[in-house]
């Protein structure tokens, strides 16, 4: 059998917003998706209280299976993140990647579990050095905490976020993309990280097109390494 890349969402899984983007990526690994929230109903509004932020936390922003979107505590996700990991590794993942771009403590695996947010910033470390970096992510509420994580990763050079939300409906995400990449070019930006495993392809498109800027997207360089890894197991 071929090795296996879990790829553990926040949210729901399948991702199908996700697959499109993930499959020319994988090298000939298999894909076994899992979500954190897969047992949950979101249908009852104090399902969406018990896993949401707590007040003044930060919100983490996921995709439910049927499209919708939800903000998410970290708390309550942790145990929901190991149980869909041992899930991801009962189905042969020789490694895991946790689909979020947001800061995680440490979750419980017994093979190698990859976390999105420090293999794309150290990424992009290595591309941008000292530039200005303009980071686009989900939620205005995460704005002043993305900003504080991602100039801690980049000490060099002055960063910069705006939101956009990846989850709205396809033409309104584009041109919300499109916006924020364009108010952080204005102001200086040099380059531009789509940080959320939301945005897409397209997205990323969108945002150079926009901002006459390149784009990293968080999506590509998180599965692009994860697979490296998994083919190694």
């Amino acid at each position: 059998m071929s090795p296996a890349l879990g790829l553990v969402t926040i949210g729901q899984a399948p991702r199908a917003d996700l697959r499109p983007d993930a499959e020319p990526l994988l090298g000939g690994v298999r894909m076994v998706e899992h979500g954190a929230l897969d047992d949950d109903r979101f249908d009852d509004p104090e399902t969406r209280r018990l896993v949401g932020p707590a007040p003044g936390e930060p919100p983490l922003v996921s995709r439910l299976r049927d499209g919708g979107s939800v903000l998410l505590g970290h708390d309550a996700l942790l145990p929901r993140m190991e149980r869909a990991v041992a899930r991801a590794e009962r189905d042969g993942a020789t490694a895991t990647l946790l689909l979020c771009t947001g800061h995680f403590p440490a979750v419980r695996a017994t093979r190698p579990l990859l976390y999105a947010e420090p293999l794309v910033q150290r990424a992009a470390a290595a591309i941008v050095g000292a530039d200005p970096v303009g980071v686009v992510c989900p939620h205005p509420d995460q704005a002043a905490d993305v900003t504080r994580r991602w100039q801690d990763a980049l000490p060099g050079g002055v960063v910069r976020a705006a939101a956009a939300d990846p989850y709205a409906p396809e033409e309104r995400a584009l041109a919300e993309v499109a916006t924020a990449a364009e108010r952080l070019a204005a102001a200086g930006s040099r380059w531009l990280v789509l940080d959320c495993i939301g945005y897409t392809e397209r997205m990323r498109r969108a945002a150079t097109e926009a901002a006459g800027r390149p784009t990293l997207l968080a999506r590509a360089i998180a599965v692009r390494l994860a697979a490296e890894v998994a083919a190694a197991g």
